[in-house]
């Protein structure tokens, strides 16, 4: 059997802790809330309720979901009323 090692995963963590993340955002949960993934080391952050970056906890990915599903239910209804106003 043979022996795997963790050295693709520690060059990246080595290269953030000497250059710092370079994070890109993953996912647009709402106009202020996104997710963040980081290029090299995959460490994942998120926008906390102050704005702030806070690391991306299965309890922000939950929070995170539902805030999503609210706000596009929220946006298509707007969108509808919309619609249905300008058509009368």
């Amino acid at each position: 059997m043979k022996k795997t090692t963790n050295k693709p995963a520690l060059i990246p963590k080595m290269y953030c802790s000497l250059f710092g993340h370079d994070f890109q955002v993953s996912k647009k949960v709402t106009l202020h809330v996104k997710e963040y993934t980081c290029k090299h080391c995959k460490k994942e952050l998120t926008t906390n309720s102050n704005g702030n970056l806070t690391e991306l906890t299965p309890k922000f990915r939950e929070i995170n979901a539902i805030l999503e599903r609210i706000y596009n239910s929220r946006t298509e209804r707007l969108k509808r009323k919309t619609i249905t106003s300008s058509i009368c």
